[in-house]
């Protein structure tokens, strides 16, 4: 994992690491020096490697990946997403598997040197075969989400009245997540609260947007939280107004804490989200849909109780830690066994 900075992705490479370790596979792990959870890691028994990313010097980077397959000798090379990918050497797939992992719709170019793919949708396998993967060699595994159970947060901690209803978006502050129609939302629920976990560039473009709106007032900003559960369970309704969306594993986070689940429609939560059985689903850049949404599902009782329990399910039939674990697992054997 080569990136420094902290995000869906990050998080759950790392959730997953440590679920494989827990699983008895033997891992060497290469993280950034700044990777946040390094320590965790570490801790928890993984072999973490910082060196060959100590450079931004890529030949040096390469060159000193080069030498840590040569000395580990690993069956499979897991690159997890686009930089990781771009930094293995060409020939390293003459000594084991290597794995490059969809995120996102990215251009087959960067993963070249890999011999297998994996991707967080069946979207991404479908995009993947038709930009090069060969066929047979592009496989889907999901994600699995990143809440811990636990007592939902005191509202009061965040200045937030108990009886009002609670909005809750994770995500980076950048303008694909689509913050920006949530607070145009936010005037036509005026018993609303927003609370807005995640940082990015666009923070301080936000806040001058919700006062000029006259909704600065009933708005939270949280920067980067740890957790989530908490956050979840004292919400009413979790939202993802993203613009574009390949996946977004907040709509597991939200499924596994039981909480309502608002949508707009990009490519992820399209394909995942039955509107009215396990969430909502509105059209991207809409404020007044995801106002009456929203409204439809705070007024319905039966409606909120509905796309709740249907998440749930939707989580514990394919999403926990355990059955994607199992599927990592398998999906690797299944390389494995075609690649020898």
């Amino acid at each position: 994992m080569a990136a420094r900075g902290n995000g869906g992705a990050e998080l759950y490479s790392t959730d997953i690491m440590l679920s494989l370790h827990e699983a008895g596979v033997e891992q060497c792990v290469v993280l950034h020096p700044q990777a946040l959870r390094r320590d965790e890691l570490s801790r928890a028994g993984l072999r973490v490697e910082t060196a060959p990313l100590e450079t931004g010097f890529r030949p040096w980077q390469k060159r000193r990946l080069r030498q840590l397959i040569e000395r580990e000798k690993p069956d499979l090379i897991h690159c997890w997403m686009r930089r990781a990918a771009s930094l293995v050497p060409q020939d390293a797939r003459d000594r084991a598997a290597v794995i490059g992992w969809y995120g996102d719709y990215e251009e087959y170019k960067h993963f070249a040197h890999c011999s297998a793919f994996i991707g967080v949708t069946r979207d991404l396998v479908r995009h993947m075969h038709e930009s090069g993967a060969p066929a047979g060699r592009a496989f889907y595994v999901p994600t699995f989400p990143s809440v811990e159970p636990g007592a939902p947060l005191d509202r009061a901690t965040l200045n937030t009245p108990a009886d009002a209803k609670v909005l809750l978006t994770l995500s980076r502050l950048h303008a694909t997540k689509g913050l920006d129609t949530v607070l145009q939302a936010l005037p036509k629920l005026p018993d609303c609260y927003l609370w807005i976990a995640g940082e990015g560039p666009l923070r301080e473009e936000l806040e001058q947007l919700a006062r000029r709106l006259n909704v600065l007032e009933r708005v939270r900003f949280l920067g980067w939280r740890t957790d989530r559960g908490a956050l979840l369970g004292a919400a009413d309704i979790c939202l993802l107004p993203s613009r574009y969306e390949p996946f977004g594993t907040v709509i597991l986070d939200a499924w596994s804490a039981g909480t309502a689940f608002i949508a707009c429609e990009s490519d992820g939560p399209r394909a995942y989200i039955r509107n009215g059985e396990n969430g909502m689903l509105v059209p991207a850049d809409a404020p007044e849909a995801l106002a009456a949404a929203i409204r439809q599902v705070l007024d319905e009782p039966a409606l909120k109780e509905r796309i709740e329990a249907g998440g749930q399910a939707e989580y514990r039939a394919d999403f926990t830690r355990e059955v994607v674990t199992r599927r990592m697992i398998d999906c690797y054997q299944t390389i494995l066994g075609t690649t020898r």
